[in-house]
This record gives C-alpha cells, sequence and structure tokens, in this order.
C-alpha cells in the first residue's frame, strides 16, 4: 500500500479503534444495567432514565458539540502546520467548557426539582438528577481533551478512556445503588412508601456511578496531556507561521462551529426527551396509573434502548472519526479522496449495522431472557418491531458526521427539525388515534431514524456530487445477513430442543451468525482485503480467510 493510500485509510484504522472501544464500552454498559435493573427494578430504571435523558439534553447545549468541533478546528489548523493556533484553539476550548459546564450544572443542581415534577411528571427521578450535575463540567472539559486528541490524528487516548470511563461507572454504579437502595428502604419505611423511595435513592446510586466514571476518565486524559506536552512545544517550535489568532476571534469559530453542530445534535437527539413528555403525559390523559406508564417507560430506556445502542455506538465512533479527517481533505480540496472515505466510512457501518439488526429482531426474545431474565411479551415486541432501526440510526448518525466534516453543519440542522415535527404528530397520532402506548414510541423513532437517512444521504449527494455505491454497501450485507438471521433461527431452535438452556442456545446461535455472516460476506465480495485489514484484528481475520481459501 502505498503512502496517500495509508493516509487515505488511516482515518478508518482510526474509526475502528474507537468503534472497538466504544463497543467494549456499551457491552460493559448493558452488562452492568443487569445487576443495576435487579436492584432498582423497572420503575427504579423509569427514575434513573429520566434522570439521564435530561442530563443528556442538558448535556448537548453545555457540551456535547465540543469534541467534535474541537477535533474539526484543531485537525484544519495542523492540516496547514499552524500547531501555535491549534494549541490557543485548545485553549480557547477548555475555557468554553469550563463556563458553560459551571453554569448547567448550576441550573441542573437548583432547578432539578422543577424540571422533575413539572416538565417530566416523575418527581422522584429529583435525587437522581441532583446528583448528575457536578459531571456535567466533568464531562465538558473531557470532552475538549478528547476532541483535541482526535483533531491531531489520534484517537487511542479517547478509546482507552471511555473503556476506563465505563469500567469505573459499572463497577460504582451497582454497589453504591445497592447501597442507597437499603439506604432508601430505611427512609422509605419512615416516611410510609419504603419501596419508592428505595427506587428513586437505588436510581441515584447509579448516577454516582456515572459522575465517577467521568471524573476517572478526565484524570487519564489529563496525565496522557501532561505526557504529551513536550511533544507540542517542539512542534509548535517549528511552526513558521507568524499570524496569531487571537481568543476574540478563536471564540468566535468555536461558536461558529458549535453552533450549528448543538443545534443538530439536539434536535436529533432531543426526541428521546421530548417522547418521554409526551408519553408520560398522554398516558394519563389516558387513564393509565403512573405505576403503570413508569414501568413502560423503564423497559424501554433499560432494555430496549440498551440493547440498541450497542450497535449504534459503532456509527456515532466512526463519525467522530470521519469528521477531523474529511475536515482536513476538504480544507485542501481534495474532493475525490473526501468521497472515498465517505463511501468506506457508510461501508464499515453498514457491514456491522445491518446484521447487528436481524440477529437483534430474530434472537430478541433469546437475548432478552438472557440478559435480563425478561420473558415479557412488551419488550420483545419493542425489540422486533425497532430492530431495523439499528440500521437507520447508524446510518443518519454516520451522516450527520459526514455533513459536518463538509462544512454542510446547517444541513443536519434543517433536517433534524423537519424530521423532529413529522416524528412528534406522529407519535400523538399513534398514541391518541391507534392507542398503541409505548409502540408508538418505538414507531416514531423508527420512522424518524429513517427519514434522517433519506434527507442527509440527499444532501451528501447534492454538496459532494457523491453517488452512494449500493451493491456492496447494502445489498451484499443484507443478503448475508438474511442468510444468516435463518442460520441463527434453525441453529437456537435446534439447540433448545435439544439441551433446554437459553443460555447455551443464544451464545452459541450468536457465534454461529458471527460466523456464518463472515463467510457469506467474503465469498459474495463484500469486503475487500484492504478493508478487512483495516478492521480490528483484521489481520487475523485475512489470514485465516486465505488458509480456507476465500479469499
Amino acid at each position: 500500500m502505498g503512502k496517500t493510500q495509508k493516509k487515505q485509510s488511516n482515518f478508518l484504522v482510526q474509526g475502528s479503534i474507537l468503534a472497538a472501544a466504544s463497543l467494549i464500552s456499551r457491552v460493559i454498559g448493558m452488562l452492568y444495567r443487569i445487576p443495576l435493573k435487579s436492584i432498582i427494578g423497572d420503575i427504579g430504571n423509569d427514575y434513573y432514565g429520566t434522570a439521564m435523558e435530561i442530563y443528556s439534553i442538558l448535556l448537548l447545549i453545555s457540551s456535547y458539540s465540543l469534541p467534535l468541533a474541537v477535533s474539526k478546528l484543531v485537525s484544519t489548523r495542523m492540516a496547514r502546520g499552524h500547531w501555535k493556533n491549534a494549541m490557543r484553539m485548545f485553549k480557547g476550548a477548555l475555557a468554553f467548557a469550563v463556563v458553560s459546564g459551571t453554569a448547567v450544572a448550576l441550573f441542573v443542581f437548583f432547578g432539578a426539582d422543577m424540571i422533575t415534577e413539572y416538565v417530566v411528571k416523575t418527581p422522584l427521578s429529583v435525587f437522581a438528577l441532583r446528583v448528575l450535575a457536578p459531571t456535567l463540567l466533568i464531562v465538558a472539559v473531557l470532552g475538549v481533551f478528547r476532541g483535541f486528541f482526535q483533531g491531531i490524528g489520534t484517537v487511542v487516548p479517547s478509546a482507552v478512556s471511555q473503556v476506563v470511563e465505563q469500567v469505573v461507572n459499572a463497577v460504582l454504579s451497582v454497589w453504591v445503588a445497592y447501597m442507597l437502595y437499603g439506604y432508601g428502604t430505611r427512609i422509605g419505611a419512615v416516611l410510609g412508601n419504603p419501596s419508592t423511595y428505595a427506587e428513586a435513592y437505588g436510581a441515584a446510586g447509579g448516577t454516582i456511578g456515572t459522575g465517577a466514571g467521568a471524573l476517572s476518565a478526565f484524570l487519564f486524559m489529563g496525565f496522557v496531556f501532561l505526557c504529551y506536552v513536550s511533544v507540542l512545544r517542539k512542534r509548535c517550535k517549528k511552526d513558521r507561521n507568524q499570524k496569531r489568532e487571537s481568543y476574540r476571534r478563536i471564540f468566535y469559530v468555536l461558536m461558529v462551529t458549535i453552533i450549528p453542530v448543538l443545534l443538530s445534535t439536539t434536535i436529533y437527539n432531543i426526541t428521546s426527551f421530548l417522547d418521554m413528555g409526551v408519553f408520560k403525559h398522554i398516558a394519563a390523559s389516558q387513564g393509565y396509573k403512573e405505576h403503570d406508564y413508569s414501568t413502560m417507560w423503564g423497559i424501554y430506556v433499560g432494555e430496549y434502548k440498551v440493547l440498541l445502542n450497542v450497535p449504534i455506538a459503532i456509527a456515532s465512533s466512526v463519525a467522530a472519526s470521519c469528521v477531523p479527517s474529511l475536515s482536513s481533505v476538504f480544507v485542501r480540496r481534495e474532493h475525490k479522496a473526501a468521497r472515498r472515505k465517505v463511501a468506506q466510512s457508510i461501508r464499515f457501518v453498514m457491514m456491522i449495522a445491518i446484521p447487528c439488526a436481524v440477529g437483534m429482531g430474530v434472537l430478541a426474545s433469546p437475548i432478552l431472557q438472557l440478559l435480563f431474565h425478561d420473558t415479557r411479551e412488551m419488550p420483545v415486541r419493542m425489540m422486533q418491531i425497532g430492530a431495523v432501526s439499528i440500521v437507520f440510526y447508524s446510518l443518519s448518525t454516520l451522516s450527520n458526521g459526514i455533513l459536518q466534516g463538509i462544512d454542510q453543519m446547517g444541513a443536519p440542522v434543517k433536517n433534524a427539525l423537519f424530521t423532529l415535527v413529522l416524528h412528534m404528530g406522529l407519535l400523538m397520532v399513534l398514541m391518541l388515534g391507534f392507542k398503541q402506548n409505548i409502540y408508538a414510541v418505538v414507531w416514531a423513532n423508527t420512522f424518524f431514524s429513517l427519514l434522517m437517512c433519506i434527507l442527509n444521504g440527499l444532501a451528501i449527494r447534492r454538496y459532494l456530487n457523491y453517488g452512494q455505491e449500493i451493491r456492496r454497501t447494502f445489498v451484499i450485507p443484507t443478503l448475508s445477513a438474511a442468510i444468516m438471521g435463518g442460520a441463527v433461527y434453525g441453529v437456537y431452535f435446534l439447540l433448545m430442543r435439544s439441551f433446554g438452556s437459553n443460555a447455551v442456545a443464544t451464545l452459541v446461535s450468536v457465534l454461529v451468525g458471527i460466523l456464518v455472516y463472515g463467510f457469506f460476506l467474503i465469498v459474495m465480495r463484500g469486503v475487500k482485503e484492504r478493508e478487512l485489514r483495516s478492521f480490528p484484528m483484521g489481520n487475523l481475520i485475512v489470514a485465516v480467510a486465505k488458509k480456507l481459501h476465500l479469499m
């Protein structure tokens, strides 16, 4: 492989590293939710999920767009060799993060009662939300460090920090939730409602783990940065650019970059928060008791969304590595290279998202039984209805990043706003007209992600003159995944009849599914050797495939 090809494929290697770390993090995040759910139950999951939804929206407002903006702005200055301006951008972003993170943290801490009681109709989630307030400041500053390292071309510190964050989060969330659940039981016994307060305090214990995880990741990133300071100083000394950007200019550029990213990500992610408010208010007006709609929402956020977010995390990681890489080639007007990167990114994400969607749909009940010991019909139907949204959300998340990377940050904002209006209309029609309760939320979100894919795809085609390759990106992965789905279903059925163990049948079926999908993907030429080598453990996969004469 030539030097140019190496540079062009490096972003996909970086994306693979970040995707692998995100996948590990999400798997850890999914696994710790199993004992957490056992401790706090469905209603405790509602309190926990409600606090996390509010936290996520306020995090979007305060700092979520910072890593993406910082990586983009640093990478464009690096492309010109302006290291001193890149460092000034980092310092300016750090100051911005401290101010915005502190302001939002104070708002959450002192406004938690009002938000939980009047906005989301879940008053007892106030304890969990208030605990999360300091985390908003920590994550804001952490995001700047992650964005800086991604901007200078390495995602390894970000990847390791994600795993560190999630490990600490998992251990402390479960332990503190267990401790505070018992404390809440004693408080509730005095107040005459032991189970309710136990669930509320247990949920607050879960959010303490979130803050501790973020703090540990921040300390790790700070340590890495200190180790890298000498390298940064040497590169700054070699910078011959005499024009220094003023901090006034830096703050202006930051705001101009952050606001479109903020608007698109906020509109894109606010759907879950709005869904929660609309669902609970309409369910209450339809005569559902608080216990009933809290249970439904607890299943939705505690089981359905936890499972779906694992494969979608891969798309988010590829998008994060795609933005600075696309920005670098775009600022040099290398449009052909930009189109190649877009094609590689989409193909990579689809090769993973499509089989995940099929697998989740086929094995919905076995997976829920294995992970959550849940045999109820409601979560199974949610998974079967919403599994296809894994593909749509993965593609729409990636396409958001692509548009931001080619300086078309307004396009995702317009698309998300238009889609959000239609999404909310559909949600209300499904709840009020068709009485679909929680399934209305699943259907409406699937529609939202599909429409975002279409609109973002049209925007990429228009602004980048990009023609989407269909056969290797969509057709072959879909055919391979369909064959895989049939094989997985057959293997699971036979093993259940032979052994009667859901755990054995599910795990073996998943392993068979991976092998079958990989076999047909390679045999039908859905993936090239060069692409495989950019995957985690890609060289090993290629060696095995060649030994079996598959390529």
